[in-house]
């Protein structure tokens, strides 16, 4: 069994998309594919930059994920509708498939854009830090993501999300709101001071199982955030800082995200 498990967790039933993991984006050279094929290469192309002993799994609860999953080679694990969100469906999967790993990978199903290196910084930062519980990337904006940001609030849409860090690299909030507050400013003294939360865990196997033990907060219920159950409870949430250079980043939260990522697709010349 191998220490490091990626899991993509998958559902079809999304409130803001339903079957969001089905839909199709075309990369650089025009072919479509799935999103969940997208973000089981970004998985694959992470387990070949670690070099190390990593599995790979999507967890779903539904049959047509299932199959598509297993259209494109990659092992499934099946869970219950119950599940509530993606950390509460990758404990699940762990318990389903009999597996304890020493780290468990959270690779959110809906960012195909996801470098390799970002997991591979959470699961060096869970190494070299054996105190650290639980990690997540963050990534510094530039401002055309600020504007991305403003644009989607202008026009009432719930898209990615930001997070303030203190100085000791915890997370002190993560929010759908841009924050901290710019007064709609990209740039604030000459520096962007907004950072974008990568919609990616890191985690070992006790922060799950205390996230489990604890029902969703007002913060969590609020915001849809899953991440905050853990900060609502006390418990330090590790932030990474990574970089992108010449790349861009951007979730499918919305339908109207597709020509956004399809474009970054091309621009970066991703198949």
């Amino acid at each position: 069994m191998a220490d490091i498990a990626i899991i993509i967790p998958a559902r079809y039933a999304s409130t803001r998309y339903p079957a969001k993991p089905l839909a199709t984006l075309k990369g650089a050279s025009g072919v479509a594919r799935t999103l969940l094929e997208r973000s089981v290469m970004a998985g694959r192309k992470a387990v070949e930059e670690f070099g190390g002993d990593v599995a790979l799994y999507v967890a779903t609860d539904d049959a047509r994920i299932a199959d598509e999953a297993a259209r494109i080679g990659a092992e499934v694990i099946m869970t219950s509708e119950a599940c509530r969100n993606g950390t509460e469906r990758v404990s699940e999967a762990l318990k389903n498939a009999g597996i304890a790993p020493k780290i468990v990978v959270n690779l959110q199903g809906d960012a195909p854009l996801t470098p390799p290196h970002f997991v591979t910084a959470l699961i060096r930062t869970m190494i070299d830090e054996p105190e650290c519980r639980m990690a997540t990337p963050v990534l510094r904006c530039d401002a055309e993501a600020v504007q991305n940001f403003i644009n989607d609030r202008a026009h009432g849409r719930v898209g990615a999300t930001t997070v303030v860090s203190n100085q000791l690299g915890q997370a002190l909030y993560f929010s759908k709101e841009v924050i901290p507050f710019t007064n709609g400013k990209g740039v604030v003294n000459g520096e962007v001071p907004v950072f974008h939360h990568v919609g990616l865990y890191a985690y070992r196997p006790e922060a799950l199982a205390a996230y489990m033990s604890w029902e969703p907060g007002p913060l969590e219920t609020l915001e849809g955030l899953e991440q905050l159950r853990f900060l609502e409870n006390g418990h330090p949430i590790r932030t990474v800082e990574v970089s992108a250079p010449g790349a861009a980043f951007w979730e499918l939260n919305n339908p109207s995200d597709v020509p956004l990522i399809e474009g970054y697709l091309a621009r970066m010349g991703m198949e």
